[in-house]
């Protein structure tokens, strides 16, 4: 690394822009998020520019440029759009002593400018010392949908506190414990959600020590990892693993999941598989309100939707049973990522225009549904961990005249390097399965279109294997 990041505070401190095209613009875009004076140097200003000075934010400066324009200043940028004159006025503004950005001349520059990701007073610069422009642009994108657009608010709340803090909570690890907290716990949820007034007297009623309740009780969230890769994710499930104390997660959450989590965050498996009990849902029940209780901000962690054969109810009242504040952040759910990975739509306007979600799996006991009621032409049907009930859907289907040709797409391992496509129909799903060896996760795709009645073409099995 040839050049050390850092910030340079820029109150009263004059900046040189030499150039008045859209170049010099851009830098002065940039330096007006400082509190910088701003000298432009140019014959005449683009309307942006002009624009700026009417206003009184920048000064122009249309005399020839000479040696002393760039003598007294914090930074010169040479933005003229003139290869040539930028090294000329190099030599001068080197001459001055100033330190010196050129504009796409890397060999010139004494500093180079980030990409900039403001939350201020939080501030994220990203910087490849002129190397990859581009690439540090596309990770400031990465970045910025990552931070809550309220986060500098509430830094600047906290930064408004902290005289408070220090006069109460002597330094060291209990005042570091009590900020991780307020960054990562009701304070900071209430603010995001948009109720800044109410986390404001939260944060000055824990300080006064008067919140006892609060200091011992944690948060649950019901996050979905999606169907497997984790850029499915959504930027809250993200967030919730980065502010997790402990998180417990499923059988089929892929680890490059949790590396999105905070590195000291414990993780405990609860993974359930068919016929192995060893984490019941009441056990899950017990191990995530417990956690909560002892303060600890608890991710409960489930391949795809919670909301979507997930048994998210049954932890969701548990913990509101006890009084422990919960909230369910949706994922994508394996029949869109199924979808996805087809190239092809669960809905066709005049085709298809009604979609249903279906078991394969009962509570142990209850009789199997009858999915022949909800196959109707015109209706796609995504099948959930149904790979051992394919003879039943086929006699089930076939016994109330849905027709064999039919064509079923089953995709296992959704989004993962491991998926594989493969094609069969009604007739043939039970041989499919088992001459393929299909096994879970996967789900059995049945599009029941209105065409299904105006050909009789068979369809023929082909199998699709991605590594």
């Amino acid at each position: 690394m040839d050049a050390f990041p850092m910030f340079i505070k820029l109150r009263d401190k004059r900046v040189a822009i030499a150039g008045g095209g859209e170049t010099a613009a851009q830098k002065c875009r940039l330096m007006l998020k400082t509190s910088a004076d701003i000298v432009v140097l140019a014959k005449t200003l683009e309307p942006e520019l002009q624009a700026l000075k009417d206003k009184g934010r920048i000064s122009h400066d249309a005399s020839p440029i000479t040696e002393a324009h760039f003598a007294n200043t914090a930074m010169v940028f040479l933005a003229t759009g003139d290869e040539p004159r930028d090294r000329k006025l190099h030599v001068l503004a080197k001459r001055a002593g100033a330190t010196v950005n050129v504009v796409d001349q890397p060999d010139l520059c004494d500093i180079t400018t980030p990409s900039i990701v403001d939350r201020d007073p939080v501030v994220v610069a990203i910087g490849t010392e002129g190397a990859a422009p581009v690439l540090a642009r596309r990770i400031r994108t990465e970045i910025e949908q990552m931070l809550d657009p309220s986060l500098g608010r509430f830094a600047a709340l906290a930064g408004r506190m902290r005289d408070s803090v220090a006069a109460r909570i002597p330094a060291g690890q209990a005042r570091l414990r009590f900020w991780k907290d307020v960054f990562s716990g009701a304070e900071w949820r209430v603010f995001r959600s948009g109720s800044e007034r109410k986390a404001t007297d939260m944060l000055k009623t824990r300080i006064q020590g008067l919140d006892l309740e609060h200091k011992t009780v944690g948060h649950i969230s019901l996050v979905g990892a999606g169907p497997g890769a984790r850029d499915l994710l959504t930027l809250r499930a993200v967030e919730r693993l980065q502010e997790a104390d402990i998180i417990f997660y499923d059988r089929l959450v892929d680890p490059d999941v949790l590396e999105l989590a905070r590195r000291d965050a414990e993780r405990v498996y609860v993974g359930k598989s068919v016929g192995a009990h060893s984490w019941p849902q009441d056990r899950i029940n017990n191990v995530i309100i417990n956690a909560a209780k002892r303060g600890q901000n608890v991710v409960r962690l489930k391949s795809g939707d919670p909301a979507v054969f997930g048994r998210a109810t049954e932890e969701m009242e548990a913990a509101r049973c006890v009084g422990i504040p919960v909230e369910l952040v949706p994922g994508v759910t394996a029949a869109s990522g199924a979808a996805a990975s087809l190239g092809r739509a669960l809905t066709e306007r005049g085709e298809t225009d009604r979609l249903v979600l279906a078991t394969g799996m009962c509570k142990p006991g209850d009789p199997a549904p009858d999915w022949s009621e909800m196959a109707h032409p015109g209706t796609t049907m995504v099948f959930y961990m149904a790979v051992q009930q394919a003879q039943t859907i086929k006699d089930n289907l076939l016994s109330n005249g849905v027709p064999g040709t039919l064509p079923i797409e089953i995709v296992e391992q959704v989004s993962t390097p491991q998926e594989r496509q493969i094609l069969s129909t009604v007739e043939t799903l039970p041989e499919t399965v088992a001459t393929q060896n299909v096994q879970n996760p996967a789900v059995l795709i049945l599009r029941h279109s209105k065409m299904a009645y105006k050909t009789d073409k068979p369809v023929s099995l082909s199998v699709v294997q991605f590594k």
